[in-house]
């Protein structure tokens, strides 16, 4: 049997509330299908099951809030029969109580549900599932304590309203708090800076769009971020995570894009892959992203994947962003704003589009040396736009 549990979905998640499910008992899934909806500080999330199987108990109830790790629902395996996993949980079982003696105590009434097992009416389950009411918390005034649709009823308008925007704002500062405090507390950050000419990306940009539609036309964050994602393929130390005292490189680069929601607060899901990915493919994924990340809807792939964290500030008019590392990554990449400058180069005297592009990373995976190289691989991979 295989247990589906809540997984981390970012280093400033300690528990998820279950908002729905996709899938029922004796559904067949397969590995990548998205089964049920997360609630979680920031926003509400696709969680997908990387395992094939068959639904053979649905754990948790919409409405529950469980701790991360907690088991969701079990899964048979391919192959495994639902009477198999029913004498595995009878051997598992506790063993029941001896009997009491004659005379002491009072037996169950006759048609009492077995011990562990509560009476529910069919129309009264259907309902509680349909409203995301947890049954576990709805007393039952039936016979024998079972539970009707009445019961439902109360449960419904007595559950406490869901939380308001100003709450929701709250519970993510709070969390943003906890992980970039986190951060700071553990991680030995270094920081370095390079600007970047950026004439060449620019007029660049500029022929490319000119021969596609407008709703096809790249952003200069997309050659930004498929610049980043090649350049960490020969530096893979600022790539990856830092866990259980040791560095755990990532052979892809999963870029978290830092996005800024409407509401207030921050998020940053992952685009997978980013090296190996075309320009225009990139781009429709990014609008893609940038688009669900504020409509609240999110998949958990995007979430516990990112490798590095890339942040662009520019649109906010800054010169530069010196960003705070996501535990338990391992580096950071700011881009500010592209601003003309004086620049000297050939003896001569130019007004040279530039940004800023920072790197704050991790100085027990990395040094400065290694971060300053890695900078300016960035910055010629810049230069070369039609290479990216």
């Amino acid at each position: 049997m295989i247990e589906f549990k809540l997984p981390s979905l970012g280093s400033d998640m300690d528990q998820g509330k279950l908002l729905a499910w996709h899938v029922k008992p004796g559904d067949a899934i397969r590995s990548g299908q998205v089964v049920a909806v997360v609630d979680t500080s920031k926003a509400a999330v696709d969680v997908e099951i990387w395992n094939d199987g068959t639904v053979f108990e649905l754990v948790v109830q919409p409405g529950e809030t469980v701790p991360v790790g907690a088991v969701l629902a079990t899964l048979l395996e391919p192959g495994e029969t639902a009477e198999h996993a029913r004498q595995m949980q009878r051997s598992n079982a506790a063993p029941p109580p001896a009997p009491a003696a004659p005379g002491i105590g009072v037996g169950p009434a006759a048609g009492a549900a077995p011990a562990g097992r509560r009476r529910v009416s069919p129309a009264a389950r259907k309902h509680a599932e349909d409203a995301g009411i947890d049954l576990a918390g709805v007393t039952g005034t039936g016979p024998g304590g079972a539970v009707t649709l009445q019961d439902v009823e109360h449960a419904i308008h007595a559950a406490p309203p869901a939380p308001a925007p100003a709450d929701r704002h709250r519970e993510m500062r709070k969390s943003i708090a906890a992980a970039m405090s986190r951060s700071k507390r553990e991680i030995p950050h270094y920081y370095l800076s390079e600007t970047v000419p950026m004439r060449r990306a620019q007029e660049w940009l500029a022929a490319a769009n000119a021969r596609r539609p407008v709703t096809e036309r790249l952003l200069m964050a997309t050659l930004q971020l498929k610049a980043v994602a090649l350049a960490l393929q020969d530096y893979p130390d600022l790539n990856g995570f830092f866990r259980d005292g040791a560095h755990q490189g990532s052979m892809q680069a999963h870029v978290g894009v830092a996005i800024a929601l409407r509401q207030g607060g921050l998020i940053a899901p992952a685009l997978h892959d980013v090296a190996a990915k075309p320009l225009e493919q990139l781009m429709r994924e990014l609008a893609d992203l940038v688009r669900r990340a504020r409509a609240g809807s999110l998949r958990s792939s995007e979430m516990s994947a990112p490798t590095i964290t890339v942040t662009n500030l520019g649109e906010q008019g800054v010169e530069a962003v010196f960003g705070v590392i996501y535990p338990p990554q391992v580096a950071l990449v700011g881009f500010g704003r592209i601003g003309e400058r004086a620049w000297a180069s050939g003896g001569g005297l130019y007004a040279m589009p530039v940004t800023t592009a920072s790197l704050a990373a991790d100085h027990r995976v990395s040094d400065g040396h290694r971060g300053a190289l890695f900078l300016a691989d960035l910055r010629e991979r810049l230069q070369r736009p039609a290479e990216l």
